[in-house]
């Protein structure tokens, strides 16, 4: 998650600002899920497990993604 720009508060974020930290967050997500399946399958553990085990981080990730979101369409709402 290091190309995530780094601001000072999500506060002063702006909508398009917004978009992109989700955006990336998204993909990161989409990245982390894909990596660990495919470790997982090399590793011949089963899917089901490898997920079990990184479903925490996927919850918070999502839980990011959502208050992400809600703070996109309130600004965009003006506020």
């Amino acid at each position: 998650m290091a190309d995530i720009p780094e601001l000072t508060s999500l506060d002063q974020a702006t909508p398009q600002e917004l978009t992109e930290i989700i955006a990336e967050l998204e993909k990161y997500r989409e990245r982390l899920v894909n990596d660990t399946l495919s470790m997982a399958q090399r590793a011949k553990i089963m899917k089901a497990q490898a997920l079990a085990h990184l479903e925490p981080n996927l919850a918070q990730i999502d839980s990011t993604l959502q208050a992400l979101r809600e703070r996109q369409v309130a600004k965009t709402n003006g506020n």
